[in-house]
């Protein structure tokens, strides 16, 4: 990509620009996927252009995944500014049209919003006053809203500035490379691309558990609880990935119809099956109110009533404070009819074939699958294949999930991200859980969640935690 860009990146000193954000634009600008571009870092801490460089240089040093030489610190640091939101839209203006003067021409800009939702409008605002909307695409974080009408009054309030054609709603979990590889595995194989309707497939499982509790977020928590922070921003979102009709081509604007077609197709959520739960010691949490009902759980049950997958259930989990952490997939295939095994040998013992994605950064997948064990007579086995990522020699081309979004959104690739269409239609599938919502069940740290969660999957059962374990790949191919 030949053009250069100017990045405006607001929340330039929080977390997720620490960690993330600014060693992922580093890395973009000097791989040479991305032309020569300046970042204004905005935030309210006091900075000057070189101590947001002293600081940006601990971030890239610390937690990027490349090493971070002498030389390419050098290149990279000129091009880091900074500017205090106390400032105003005159300053951001002021130093924005220094650094397009050193770029030359008329660079692109990119907006990126790491900031608390409640902040989002008034950044559009100073965008709008610093005359930055012309030529300029922004990226908002979730969540987008937390109801059906605030969606609509969010959406509605920023088309006033900014079309919505220029606007990224980013989920990270759909940049990682195994979520791209669930639209390759799909609609690349005819192995596969026959089997993936109701007719072959039982149901299809997406588990998200986290083992990290609050960790000094209880006051933005509290406010959203673990549907809305993770459900309608990052699994109905990968649900939709697994479910969706072929696109006509794999442009951004096909397949974004294809998610919404998904979308449009679920049935309103219903709260009998729903179960959430609250890790014990959450409410003594700092800034938890002791009465609180805010879910740290949450597992439902969802349907897409179309032609492909009328009848089959979506079974969804996510948690905090759970047994691990993971990231996970799976699909469950339908078992044969009749068995003509003798009794003993196995079969059905261990559940369907499973195919599985493992979207954390690893990028793994698995099928599962009996085969007879050696020696005499007849018992079986459950086996899988893998395979890896790491495995190949292409490896090392892989981007982290938010190089990636960032990349797309400099491309205007809309692939990964959400319609404003597509998040008001989750919003209003919700609102019965919104309304009604089941009370909150405790569950010990360190769990699986309340053990009403197995009532809800019954007679199935859930896939995590695996029986069997993820083999590790030899660097050395021994």
């Amino acid at each position: 990509m030949d053009e250069p860009h100017l990045i405006v990146l607001f929340g330039a000193t929080g977390d997720l620009a620490r960690r993330k954000l600014l060693p992922g634009v580093m890395h973009l600008l000097q791989s040479g996927l991305v032309a020569d571009s300046r970042l204004i870092g905005v935030s309210l801490d006091e900075h000057d252009d070189a101590s947001f460089r002293e600081f940006a240089e601990q971030a890239c040093r610390e937690f990027s995944t490349r090493t971070v030489s002498a030389e390419q610190w050098a290149d990279f640091a000129p091009k880091l500014h900074y500017v205090n939101v106390k400032d105003g839209a005159d300053a951001l203006a002021a130093k924005a049209a220094t650094l397009e003067e050193e770029l030359g021409g008329e660079p692109r800009r990119l907006h990126y919003l790491s900031v608390p939702p409640k902040a989002a409008l008034d950044v559009v605002k100073t965008l709008d006053a610093a005359h930055l909307v012309e030529r300029a695409r922004i990226i908002m974080e979730k969540p987008f809203g937390t109801d059906l009408a605030s969606a609509k009054a969010l959406n509605a309030s920023i088309h006033e500035v900014f079309d919505e054609q220029q606007i990224f709603r980013i989920d990270h979990f759909l940049g990682k490379e195994a979520a791209l590889n669930i639209l390759a595995f799909r609609f690349a194989n005819g192995l596969f691309e026959p089997i993936w309707n109701r007719n072959f497939i039982d149901h299809v499982q997406i588990d998200v558990p986290e083992t990290l509790s609050l960790e000094g977020r209880s006051g933005f928590y509290e406010g959203t609880g673990a549907f809305k922070d993770m459900v309608v921003t990052h699994l109905f979102q990968i649900m939709a990935f697994m479910a969706m009709e072929p696109p006509t081509t794999l442009d951004s604007d096909s397949i974004s119809e294809e998610k919404n077609k998904v979308f449009r197709s679920m049935q309103p959520l219903d709260p009998s099956h729903v179960v959430r739960g609250q890790y014990q010691g959450y409410l003594e949490e700092s800034g938890v109110p002791s009465e609180s009902e805010t879910e740290t759980f949450v597992s439902l049950r969802a349907e897409i009533d179309n032609w492909r997958w009328a009848g089959v259930p979506f079974f969804l989990r996510t948690g905090k404070q759970m047994a691990e952490g993971a990231r996970i997939i799976s699909i469950a295939f339908r078992e044969p009819p009749q068995s003509m095994f003798p009794s003993g040998s196995g079969v059905g013992l261990s559940g369907p074939d499973h195919l599985t994605f493992d979207l954390a950064d690893s990028s793994r997948m698995s099928l599962s699958f009996y085969g007879k064990r050696p020696g005499p007579g007849m018992r079986l086995d459950k086996l899988s294949m893998q395979f890896a990522m790491q495995e190949t020699d292409r490896a090392g081309d892989v981007l982290e999930a938010y190089e990636r979004l960032i990349f797309d959104a400099m491309r205007g690739e809309r692939t990964l991200f959400t319609t404003a269409e597509g998040i008001e239609r989750l919003w209003a599938i919700s609102q019965p859980l919104l309304d009604d919502p089941p009370p909150v069940r405790p569950y010990a740290p360190g769990t699986w969640g309340p053990n009403s969660v197995h009532q809800l999957i019954a007679p199935r059962a859930w896939r995590l935690p695996f029986e069997r374990t993820w083999r590790r790949p030899n660097p050395a191919g021994e």
